[in-house]
């Protein structure tokens, strides 16, 4: 099973491996700064013209940390490959159920089924991004990849390098769509918690995986993200995913984001020298 699921990372992050960004190692205006010149990412958080955290910035999903990697899946380190070792990801990249007992996994039969179907296939034949089809959230936001947040008034833009398109968080007031047309990162509204950016997404299409091993959802899934900034260069995430027809009841996992000062995204397009697809048996 762990061989498939890393077989499935590599293919997932295949075509999203790119090289430093165009602009590496260039001073941006706004950042506080140490004495040495250096990024002060424990400086206060910067706050926006409505007082409200700017959550502005481009941001990284941090590895778990190496021992519980290792406790959570042994063999992992064998199974690096150059350019894409495991072991630096999240574990719930990995396995969304990485904190939770396999017998209490709250998965119904139906959506069951369809995960021992595809950890069969094995290898990650199936899995969309292998396909240069979108990873979705909440697994796109679990790679560590950079994405970039632009916060304006009544709108939070997400810009992801390569695994997802871009996404708009509606923080002006409006309710969700009436019988939207299923999508691939859905239909997502903003409200502030005092510090805490909450959002809600209702729309997908089912088309996306929760994580690497496969766990599939529906297109009754509803999601709730709460964002906190708690300085400067860390972000605080909890992810509640709730999908009545996949799974018995609501779950939830937390994860962090570090800042990426001085340097920008780097255009990506999946399909431009993909050369994997091809050897896929």
């Amino acid at each position: 099973m762990l061989q498939r699921i890393v077989m499935t990372v590599v293919l997932v992050t295949a075509t999203l491996s790119s090289a430093d960004a165009q602009w590496l190692n260039h001073p941006a205006s706004g950042i506080p700064r140490t004495k040495d010149g250096k990024p002060n990412l424990s400086a206060p958080t910067p706050r926006a013209a409505n007082g409200k955290p700017d959550l502005s910035g481009i941001w990284s999903t941090d590895p778990t940390p190496a021992a519980e990697m290792e406790r959570l899946f042994p063999d992992l380190g064998a199974l690096a490959v150059p350019g894409d070792d495991p072991r630096d990801f999240s574990k719930f990249f990995l396995d969304i159920f990485a904190d939770v007992e396999r017998k209490d996994i709250p998965i119904k039969p139906e959506a069951a089924e369809l995960f021992l179907a595809r950890v069969k296939e094995g290898f990650g034949k199936e899995v969309p991004t292998s396909k240069c089809l979108p990873a979705g959230i909440p697994m796109g936001d679990l790679l560590p990849v950079p994405r970039r947040l632009i916060q304006l008034p009544g709108m939070l833009v997400v810009l992801s390098e390569g695994v997802n398109p871009q996404r708009f968080i509606y923080t002006d007031g409006r309710k969700h769509p009436v019988n939207p047309q299923p999508a691939w990162l859905g239909y997502s509204v903003g409200s502030w918690e005092g510090d805490t950016l909450v959002v809600q997404t209702v729309g997908f299409n089912d088309l996306t995986w929760l994580d690497a091993s496969g766990h599939p959802h529906t297109e009754a899934l509803h999601l709730t993200e709460r964002f906190r900034r708690r300085d400067f260069g860390h972000m605080e995430i909890q992810v509640t995913i709730d999908d009545p027809e996949a799974y018995s009841k609501p779950f939830s996992i937390r994860y962090t984001q570090t800042l990426m000062p001085d340097t920008d995204l780097l255009e990506s397009v999946c399909a431009e020298n993909e050369r994997d697809r091809a050897h896929i048996k």
